[in-house]
């Protein structure tokens, strides 16, 4: 995209399926953040996107976990590589 450097955040829903990005920012109230902090989903973890657009399916330390559009829309990712 031109303009836009390769790094910065976008919603784990619009990162592109089997793509790795590190978690950058959590949005959302503090029990969700609180709540998705438990899942895995902290800042400055890798999380790679299986699959999906309404319900997304990702990796995370190993473990698959499936969110919610609207919950996956809350997590700003940097995409890591380029591919």
């Amino acid at each position: 995209m031109k303009g836009m450097p390769s790094n910065s955040p976008l919603p784990l829903c619009q990162l592109p399926p089997h793509a790795t990005g590190r978690i950058r920012e959590l949005r959302g109230d503090s029990e969700f953040c609180q709540r998705i902090r438990e899942m895995g989903f902290g800042e400055s973890t890798y999380v790679t996107k299986v699959s999906g657009s309404h319900t997304i399916l990702c990796q995370i330390n190993g473990t698959r976990i499936a969110l919610s559009h609207g919950a996956a829309s809350q997590i700003l990712v940097e995409r890591i590589g380029s591919s």
